[in-house]
């Protein structure tokens, strides 16, 4: 039975012990001028005096408390304000890029316009538009050149024939002329002949 009780005992004093220690080491990390301004407002609650309902509070850790708040609250206005900043300048940033990309994107349109099109007489026109032109004319200049060619060659026989017409004309009228030659100088023999004729008479 002593036993259990000095167990019992001296599990008592272990609880309060580590309970104490516990409390000890919350105290020892709350500070007045360290932490976060939480853990400062627990240490003024924790280390203040108590009245009836009320706590006595020192002024000396209140006009720290006020000066350490006011920090705290200057530094998350600095904060917002760089942020604040930084987001306007990002935003800014996005504009320019923005402004950037449309002036590139119509560089790179314009350049595809260019591209994909020919000019022609100061005149833009898409390269099917200028393939199909050009292939119009080629077939045109081609087929004047078998019009040429075809009428060259009706051209060519029409010579042929009128040349050898002609050189037919010309022998038919040497003929003519060998024979009106030959007519006259036989009417000639006949009035020489008939002339001598009367002279001997």
């Amino acid at each position: 039975m002593n036993k259990i009780k000095y167990l019992a005992v001296l599990t008592f004093l272990f609880t309060v012990s580590v309970f104490a220690q516990t409390e000890n080491a919350e105290e020892d990390k709350l500070s007045l001028n360290s932490g976060t301004i939480d853990n400062q407002f627990e240490y003024v609650i924790q280390r203040s005096n108590n009245y009836q309902d009320y706590k006595v509070v020192k002024k000396v850790w209140l006009y720290a408390l006020k000066a350490h708040t006011m920090d705290t609250l200057n530094a998350a206005h600095k904060n917002l304000n760089d942020t604040k900043a930084v987001v306007n300048a990002q935003a800014k940033e996005i504009e320019d890029l923005k402004a950037n990309l449309s002036d590139t994107q119509n560089t790179l349109n314009a350049t595809n316009l260019e591209k994909d099109s020919m000019s022609l007489f100061g005149m833009q026109m898409s390269k099917s538009s200028y393939n199909v032109l050009m292939w119009s004319i080629i077939a045109g200049l081609f087929a004047l050149l078998l019009l040429f060619i075809y009428k060259f060659k009706n051209s060519n026989v029409v010579t042929t024939q009128a040349k050898q017409a002609l050189s037919d004309i010309e022998e038919e009228f040497e003929e003519h002329r060998k024979i009106a030659l030959e007519r006259e100088q036989k009417v000639r023999r006949q009035l020489q002949d008939e002339i001598n004729k009367h002279k001997k008479i």
